[in-house]
């Protein structure tokens, strides 16, 4: 099976999100998923509809089931990834508990936990969302930068938080995401922006600090696929056995994550 093929699977669960948007299940949105308005780069493409739903069950038609996937739980369990990168630097502070969250607060089901996955390894593709997070430089080998592109064209999304609002981190990040993407600049994304109006309808970020910065994004053929917070996106409150000091984080980071685990099913 093709890598873009293994993907598409995955998002059919964006099928049963759009009905449950439409029959107004996502408690605080009044968005719509028929379009994203809010592209930030290369808006011009067409924007794909989600695959059919199955008609029949392997039982219904008598076939061998499908293994679960690659973490283990069932077809219909929304699955997101914390990657490991640039040979070992892990995203294992960044919090989860957005993924309980939106069980909470919408119709998305999760794992309600990270599976680590390799940056370079094909079960990347396995997942509609992954986050990328830490701190200190970092530089990303040729077959990452690769793999890394080609999640995204097909469809996948990137949820990219600069640890502790690590300065370091940030400037590798910029210079990565220039090698992977040398045609498509990060560019500010506007309140407007779809995703910020799935789940919750969110007016503003906030910070430890007040002075907060945009969040920056990357649009693929009119579809957000790489979104970035030079600030931190983790939900500091949650996290389990690290310490994070003196950043600058998004304090309503844990409904801007809902928002964009919807995003990247509906979208």
């Amino acid at each position: 099976m093709s890598k873009l093929t293994t993907l598409s699977r995955t998002f059919l669960t964006a099928a049963v999100l759009s009905a449950a948007l439409a029959a107004g299940v996502f408690a605080s949105s009044g968005a719509s998923p028929s379009a994203d308005p809010g592209a930030t780069a290369d808006s011009s493409g067409a924007q794909s509809d989600a695959p059919p739903a199955k008609e029949a069950t392997d039982a219904d038609s008598g076939r061998i089931p499908e293994p679960k996937q690659i973490g283990g739980e069932p077809d219909g369990i929304v699955q997101v990834a914390n990657l490991v990168y640039a040979g070992t630097k892990s995203s294992t502070c960044f919090s989860d508990h957005f993924l309980v969250q939106a069980e909470k607060d919408s119709a998305i089901s999760t794992s309600r936990r990270f599976h680590a996955v390799k940056l370079s390894s094909e079960e990347l593709f396995e997942f509609p969302l992954v986050i990328m997070t830490g701190e200190g430089e970092f530089e990303l080998p040729d077959a990452e930068r690769q793999n890394l592109r080609k999640f995204v064209e097909g469809g996948g999304f990137l949820l990219a938080s600069a640890g502790c609002s690590s300065p370091e981190w940030d400037r590798s990040f910029r210079a990565e995401m220039a090698k992977v993407f040398p045609e498509l600049p990060l560019a500010a994304i506007g309140m407007d922006h779809a995703v910020f109006h799935t789940v919750y309808d969110i007016g503003q970020l906030n910070a430890k600090h007040g002075n907060i910065r945009p969040l920056e994004g990357i649009s693929v053929a009119g579809r957000l696929g790489v979104l970035y917070s030079q600030d931190g996106l983790n939900d500091t409150a949650q996290t389990q056995g690290c310490c994070c000091c003196g950043g600058n984080e998004i304090t309503n980071s844990q409904q801007v994550n809902v928002n964009i685990l919807a995003y990247a099913l509906l979208y």
